[in-house]
């Protein structure tokens, strides 16, 4: 589905995007911005499990958590394309959804040990990339066109940044 240097440019793109449409979160401490994007991806992990009871879209939900592994691969002076040619993450799990939740869970263990000083940047890169291989993984499974989708997202989301449109 994607390159690494597809990748390297939507990390570029995701780069312009946190700096003029989310100064608030840009502008935060590595470690609080690396909590922020723990917390959201917690927050999708939920949305999946709950399924058809989720008023947003499975889609929505893996752009969107796109978006913010491209965003804490930043973060992480991290170069996701890299992780692209790894074993498929879904290729031994019966249920892909516990396969995520232990991605997202080492990376809150990273967000967490941030707090006593411990070395995390391997355990949150190693995290991101899993989150990031799931995503496409699930993607293509299920024809789910993320360009589309986050070109779609980063439009929406530029919107409600009204003040830093030109």
């Amino acid at each position: 589905m994607f390159s690494a240097s597809d990748v390297l440019e939507m990390q570029r793109a995701q780069y312009r995007h946190d700096k003029r449409n989310h100064c608030d979160i840009a502008n935060l401490h590595k470690g609080e911005r690396l909590k922020h994007y723990g917390l959201h991806f917690c927050k999708y992990v939920g949305r999946l499990a709950r399924g058809a009871e989720e008023e947003k879209t499975t889609q929505r939900t893996l752009v969107d958590m796109t978006l913010v592994s491209l965003s804490a691969a930043n973060t992480l002076s991290q170069k996701l394309g890299e992780c692209l040619n790894a074993t498929p993450l879904l290729s031994h799990q019966i249920d892909p959804l516990r396969t995520l939740a232990d991605a997202t869970g080492r990376f809150a263990d990273a967000c967490e040990k941030f707090d006593h000083l411990e070395d995390v940047t391997s355990i949150a890169r190693d995290a991101n990339a899993d989150v990031f291989r799931w995503v496409v993984d699930y993607a293509g499974k299920h024809d789910i066109d993320l360009r589309e989708g986050i070109a779609s997202r980063r439009n929406e989301l530029s919107n409600r940044a009204f003040y830093a449109q030109e």
